[in-house]
């Protein structure tokens, strides 16, 4: 009578007693059932009986906007329950209101979902098997399988096929690394997954073509990496010859990256990185060489051997390498790194795998490696400013002279005889082995930033405050290109682009904290930053001589009639003006 009565209410639309919960687990209702696979049978059977043009509780659901991607409490989609249920039906329709085919389970198993959620393994079990499937392994785990994997699982050709046609992916695996084929019988399951693959990874090539001839590697890189067109153009090349299939299969490829701190060596390796995979997180292995000093600290690298401590933790590299054996890996400031743990890389450089302390090997040949080091920057940055110098004086001579061909460009070139001359005799001083350079496919150097190159980083600088102050305070703020050129003194040849980032931190950021904390700034007005007493003046120098004041940066409040109102903000005490008594 109860069931009958719930029926009656729901065909009246009355709420009060039949609740519309989710697609979570397909629990379509809620009526204090022990069994809500119970509930959705007979409703089917009732609903026929007594309402001829009743339509289904999934119907009802999607039509009231319910999202067919919503999870179960213990991490399952209603997709991957109908899959596994071998309901056909309901998949056509979830797969209609664009459910997602691709979404991995977050359910592992029984005992570890207990564990993390806080409930009694019983309570879990029972769950699983009412409102999932009481046909699965509990002990196995599913984290990661996606509908494909469940459909796979239930033997049922109708959906896998369904399925792919709506896109789901093939290749896709789950956390323990396997895919839907993995799980497939002998029969016409397998055969539809085996050209399933062969036909998604067609398009895949196809479509990653496409993408890389549309959006080539070298105009991602200049979207985030400023000036460094010499190394983005030697990264590029050696990239492409990888995707196309124009290298040597056997053997990974290395890059060694020369020149001063922050001038945008690791920010290459992770745009690089960002390219190639879209998990950043498991293709891009960054580790600080620094941290390998010592001979011992070798077992942090591949593992301890059996017996030491740590054995079953593995190493640093080779757990992340196990998990993504394409990645991009970053050996930062190589340069300070135990010989010991060269010699390794050594074997990982020339054939392309490594051994870790558990005796298990590991094939990386696809992997990218990177090197980062401050070996040489001073000789390559000298260099690099008197090249410049040369070519600034070359282009005066020529505008001297009226010749048609004057080239005014801060773009430069490091000449080979330099490299072979001074750079490789200092690099193997350093590492002492001919074999390690001998591995290396390209060296590539980052050079000193032209003047403007730092206009841009100061640009950019500016750029990220102003957001900031936008997002956080609705404070719009301006400045002119004058301020940029006083900014972009304080660059530090031995900081790189660091050096601007501070420097616009203690100039500008300052000032407008101060102004901040002493409620100067009207929530909504606008800042324009500008130069102290600016006649376009002070910027001005004869050849030969020295500013004898550096320009000082001021802020002003722009009115609505377009005047400006410069800002009177005490300036805290300075450090360096304080009496110390003893």
């Amino acid at each position: 009578p109860s069931l009958v009565e719930g029926v009656h209410a729901y065909g009246r639309g009355d709420r009060t007693k039949w609740s519309s919960r989710s697609l979570l687990g397909l629990e379509f209702v809620s009526f204090n059932l022990s069994s809500v696979k119970f509930v959705s049978r007979m409703l089917g059977v009732l609903s026929s009986y007594l309402f001829p043009d009743h339509i289904s509780p999934l119907s009802r659901l999607l039509q009231e906007g319910a999202d067919v991607n919503t999870r179960h409490k213990l991490g399952w989609t209603a997709l991957m329950v109908a899959a596994i249920s071998r309901n056909s039906s309901v998949v056509k329709a979830l797969l209609t209101a664009n459910a997602d085919p691709n979404l991995g389970d977050d359910f592992s198993s029984v005992y570890e979902i207990a564990k993390e959620k806080g409930l009694h393994s019983l309570e879990v079990l029972v769950t699983r098997e009412d409102d999932f499937s009481n046909r699965l392994n509990i002990r196995a785990n599913f984290k990661g399988c996606t509908a494909l994997h469940y459909a796979v699982l239930a033997d049922d050709y109708l959906t896998v096929k369904l399925l792919l046609d709506a896109g789901a992916n093939p290749l896709q695996k789950n956390e323990m690394g396997h895919t839907p084929l993995d799980y497939a019988r002998e029969g016409e399951v397998m055969n539809l997954l085996r050209a399933a693959e062969a036909k998604f990874q067609e398009e895949q090539r196809r479509r990653e073509v496409e993408e890389r001839r549309r959006f080539p590697l070298e105009q991602r890189l200049r979207e985030h990496i400023i000036g460094q067109e010499n190394a983005i153009a030697t990264v590029g090349a050696a990239i492409r010859r990888k995707e196309n299939g124009w290298y040597d299969e056997e053997h990974p490829l290395v890059f060694l990256f020369l020149g001063s701190s922050g001038i945008g060596k690791t920010e290459l390796a992770k745009q690089t990185a960002k390219y190639i995979h879209k998990d950043i997180k498991k293709g891009f292995i960054r580790l600080d060489m620094s941290e390998f000093q010592e001979r011992h600290e070798v077992a942090k690298f591949i593992g301890s051997p059996p017996g030491y401590v740590g054995h079953e933790e593995g190493g640093q590299l080779t757990k992340k390498l196990r998990q993504c054996p394409n990645a991009v890996v970053l050996f930062d400031e190589v340069d300070k790194a135990h010989p010991d743990v060269l010699t390794i890389m050594l074997q990982l450089f020339d054939e392309g795998r490594l051994t870790d302390g558990k005796g298990k090997t590991i094939d990386c040949k696809d992997a990218i490696f990177i090197m980062t080091s401050n070996v040489a920057s001073e000789e390559i940055a000298e260099h690099a400013l008197q090249l410049r110098q040369e070519a600034m004086e070359m282009s005066k001579k020529r505008i001297a002279e009226n010749l048609d061909d004057v080239q005014m460009t801060d773009k430069i070139t490091i000449s080979k005889k330099f490299k072979e001359k001074v750079i490789r005799p200092i690099l193997k001083a350093h590492f002492r082995r001919d074999e390690f350079l001998g591995r290396i496919n390209e060296i590539v150097y980052f050079l000193p930033f032209c003047h403007s190159e730092l206009i841009q980083l100061v640009n950019k600088e500016l750029s990220f405050w102003a957001k900031k102050a936008k997002a956080r305070h609705n404070i719009t703020l301006l400045w002119d290109r004058e301020v940029m050129d006083v900014l972009a003194d304080g660059y530090n040849l031995h900081y790189g682009a660091r050096s601007i980032k501070h420097e616009v931190e203690r100039r500008v950021v300052n000032q407008l904290a101060a102004a901040y904390e002493q409620d100067l700034l009207p929530r909504g007005c606008t800042l324009r930053i500008t130069v102290e007493d600016s006649d376009k003046q002070l910027l001005k120098t004869t050849e030969g001589t020295e500013k004898s004041k550096a320009p000082t940066l001021r802020l002003e409040i722009v009115e609505k009639d377009s005047k400006a109102r410069k800002l009177e903000i005490q300036a805290p005490l300075n450090p360096e003006n304080i009496t110390y008594f003893l």
